[in-house]
C-alpha cells in the first residue's frame, strides 16, 4: 500500500504576524513567507521543489501563499 501524503496545515495569519505551519501532527514552527514554508517542508523530508502551493495537500486556512499578515485596521 502507498505512503499517504502528509497534511499540512498553514493557520491563519498571527497578530504579530507569520503562520504557524504544522504537518499531520507535529508543528513545524511559523512561516513569515513561502521561503520559510518551503524550508520547514524541507526539513519534514520533502523537496521543496516538488511542492505545489496549490496542491490539495496543503490546507491554507485564512488565506492563501500570498497572506502572510493580518490587514491593517
Amino acid at each position: 500500500m502507498p505512503k499517504s501524503m502528509p497534511r499540512i496545515v498553514v493557520h491563519p495569519p498571527a497578530p504579530t504576524g507569520g503562520r504557524r505551519v504544522h504537518i499531520d501532527a507535529e508543528i513545524l514552527g511559523v512561516a513569515y513567507n513561502v521561503a520559510d514554508l518551503l524550508e520547514f517542508l524541507r526539513r519534514a523530508g520533502l523537496d521543496p521543489d516538488e511542492v505545489r502551493l496549490n496542491d490539495p495537500m496543503i490546507d491554507w486556512r485564512g488565506g492563501g501563499p500570498d497572506v502572510w499578515s493580518l490587514p491593517p485596521n
